[in-house]
């Protein structure tokens, strides 16, 4: 999913040359990325917890405990970098706003 906004990004980047600092738009693009990658494992450490459960087997049961530990900072990392996006379009498109339309003065 995340590839597919990348590409939409790029897309809209080379339409158009006045669209803001590129540097935001880098910015956006590593964040992006960090959350498909956060994303991609908790995935896995889902796909691993349940397997755990479904052998129930003890020592798997218990690592789960530690598993479960992580998804849940996992969580906490995506919820800060969505916000940390959400500033980065809006310092994007508030820049693109002042460029189309400085102040006059």
């Amino acid at each position: 999913m995340a590839n597919n906004t990348n590409k939409k990004l790029k897309h809209h980047r080379n339409q158009d040359s006045d669209d803001g600092n590129p540097e935001v738009w880098a910015t956006i693009d590593k964040s992006f990325k960090q959350v498909q990658s956060v994303l991609d494992r908790n995935r896995m450490l889902i796909q691993q917890v349940n397997e755990n459960h479904q052998s129930k087997i003890h020592d798997n049961m218990v690592k789960n405990v530690a598993l479960i530990q992580e998804l849940n900072g996992n969580i906490s990392k995506v919820v800060s970098l969505y916000s940390g996006l959400s500033s980065n379009f809006s310092t994007a498109f508030q820049q693109q706003h002042s460029n189309e339309h400085p102040k006059e003065g």
